[in-house]
């Protein structure tokens, strides 16, 4: 499969924000495969005509089938402080998810301890006292209803554990469109319906608030583009 052209959404001499594309992992890939951080440095490399390696700080993630927003940082100091603001949860993160049906309530919190299953590659629900479990948390809204089953979620992660998304709305009976993994049996055109719509974080240099958003892929239903329309205006 080729991979798009990188979509750059935010970029100085500290920071490099892109759009992930579907089916791209963030880093770790096989060698037969590409992944974003690679394709970022050469980019950084082509535009900069840098020599030798390209420093990248790989300050966030998202699953190889998510879609948007993946922030590197362009020197150790700038990896540095945005690695605390991470950990310190002080990052505000928002995503788009799609599922097949109506959540009730419409808006709500979401608590679960998850596990790693290393075996099947997977996050399980777990006890909070089993061990090795995690705390899981997130807010969850109601963007709009798509037709007469599926709706559009907005979520806000408070914690930031594997697939955490994927597994807590499968958890209540609400799998993400397009994640086989987590229960869904609906055909996504690409990936899975989980979009990173916006990150907000504090400049690590120049102390200054920032907030990257990034455009819902077109394949999207079009009721999900014109709503992005109508909030954009």
């Amino acid at each position: 499969m080729q991979t798009p052209p990188l979509r750059i959404l935010y970029e100085d001499n500290h920071l490099l924000a892109i759009d992930k594309p579907a089916s791209v992992p963030t880093m770790g890939a096989p060698a037969d495969r590409t992944c974003l951080v690679d394709l970022a440095k050469q980019y950084i490399k082509e535009k900069y005509d840098k020599p030798g390696n390209v420093f990248l700080g790989v300050v966030s993630r998202l699953d190889a089938p998510v879609t948007g927003i993946v922030i590197f940082a362009r020197t150790s100091k700038a990896a540095n402080r945005l690695c605390d603001q991470f950990r310190n949860r002080s990052v505000e993160k928002r995503y788009w998810a799609l599922i097949d049906t109506h959540i009730d309530p419409p808006q709500g919190t979401l608590q679960h301890w998850l596990k790693r299953h290393e075996r099947h590659r997977k996050v399980l629900i777990s006890r909070p006292d089993a061990n090795e479990s995690q705390e899981a948390l997130l807010h969850y809204r109601t963007l709009r209803d798509i037709g007469r089953h599926r709706s559009l979620l907005e979520i806000e992660l408070l914690t930031g554990r594997k697939h955490q998304i994927r597994v807590q709305l499968s958890a209540v009976d609400c799998p993400i469109l397009g994640d086989r993994k987590y229960g869904s049996q609906v055909k996504f055109p690409e990936g899975i319906a989980l979009h990173s719509r916006s990150l907000q974080i504090q400049h690590p240099v120049q102390q200054r608030s920032i907030t990257i958003e990034a455009p819902v892929p077109n394949y999207w239903p079009r009721q999900v583009n014109e709503f992005a329309a109508q909030q954009a205006k």
